[in-house]
């Protein structure tokens, strides 16, 4: 926790920098309702992550976007697990025995299976399994591990069945070693998204990978922010030594944020921290800082289970995305994306209420030429 302490005096001594820039991002054509929703690995919070069924489920939910991670196979098919070790999220174990190896993945050793040694024809034998022992295990062994391909076809087809648009927000994982290993993401991610030209966020942890994606197409990228006190793997293998605090806390680095990106997907307690016994904090200028470069905000990951929520939300899931929401964020990651959209709603309705106060206060102030009078202080 104390590094989450440490985050807030820093981001708000940055904050009130006033650093402006004068980048102009290029927004995707559809308008959505702010702020998004975005249905983490699909409605995961109810269904194996990653699979058709937990992305239509989501869908069905209200999400406006489906975030698939994307890792590749051998025979360069990218498909969608939350890392390319997947022994924890499938029977790979049961049905490839013999494929168990070790190997140094963003300078880690791992001992499993990894889907950069399995053809596609293989994966496709496999069936997805829930990662989390508190969620529900009815749906282990009955989905298939989905190809990108697949999840932008089903994002077109329930577009259509919903007249609404369905957008998908892809994450490259683990970009630099697949590089290394000559298995690219970049290539097929972009070959894919000009094929369906779907409303598309691409997010990744590497910014070297943005800044590659960026030289291929037009598109909005989202940096992803991690724990304070980590360097990123790209800036590992290049022997840069910044963190991810040091990129949100030094003008040169946002300003090299903001070249490159449309906004930020920080973890949330960037916005709302913590002190050392998880006890609230106030809120960080991060979201300011961050629009203040004309850049978007998408923090991550909101999810109902109470081991997850701070003591101050009283166990409300609900309560929380309201705080974020009107501390200003521009979008959610979640895994329950029906709280989100409940909570979105009573927000939004609320707002509106206060707005049409205000409006009408305005309209009788006018109409009788006096200024109102307030007992409160300055």
């Amino acid at each position: 926790m104390l590094k989450w302490t440490l985050c807030t005096l820093i981001c708000c001594q940055i904050a009130h920098s006033n650093m402006k820039t004068s980048q102009v991002n290029t927004s995707t054509t559809v308008q959505f309702t702010n702020p998004i929703i975005i249905g983490h690995r699909g409605a995961s919070g109810y269904r194996p992550e990653h699979t058709l069924e937990s992305y239509k489920l989501a869908i069905k939910m209200g999400a406006d976007y489906i975030e698939p991670d994307l890792v590749i196979t051998k025979d360069k098919v990218l498909i969608a697990r939350h890392e390319n070790e997947i022994s924890g999220t499938t029977d790979v174990a049961i049905k490839f025995p013999d494929r168990k190896t070790t190997k140094t993945i963003d300078g880690q050793k791992i001992t499993g299976w990894f889907t950069e040694d399995f053809t596609i024809k293989e994966i496709k034998t496999l069936r997805a399994y829930e990662r989390l022992p508190f969620r529900s295990q009815k749906y282990n062994g009955k989905f298939e591990i989905p190809t990108f391909e697949e999840i932008l076809q089903l994002a077109e087809k329930e577009s259509k069945k919903y007249k609404r648009t369905i957008g998908v927000y892809p994450e490259t994982k683990h970009p630099t070693y697949f590089q290394s290993i000559k298995l690219p993401l970049e290539e097929p991610l972009v070959e894919l998204l000009k094929k369906f030209k779907p409303a598309v966020y691409i997010q990744s942890f590497e910014l070297t990978n943005l800044k590659k994606i960026k030289s291929m197409i037009e598109a909005p990228l989202i940096y992803l922010i991690d724990s304070p006190e980590l360097i990123p793997y790209d800036f590992v293998a290049a022997k840069d030594k910044r963190t991810y605090l040091d990129m949100l806390t030094k003008p040169e680095n946002l300003k090299e944020i903001a070249s490159v990106v449309y906004g930020i997907g920080p973890a949330k307690r960037y916005i709302i921290p913590t002190d050392v016994n998880g006890n609230e904090l106030p809120a960080t200028a991060l979201i300011q800082t961050v629009h203040s470069l004309g850049l978007k905000i998408h923090p991550y990951t909101f999810r109902n289970e109470s081991q997850y929520l701070l003591k101050e939300y009283k166990n409300s899931p609900e309560a929380e995305y309201i705080q974020f929401f009107e501390l200003g964020v521009d979008g959610v990651f979640t895994d329950f994306p029906d709280t989100a959209i409940r909570a979105r709603k009573k927000y939004l309705k609320d707002k509106t209420a206060t707005e049409k106060r205000i409006e009408k206060a305005k309209r009788l102030q006018e109409k009788s030429g006096k200024i109102p009078t307030t007992n409160e202080g300055p």
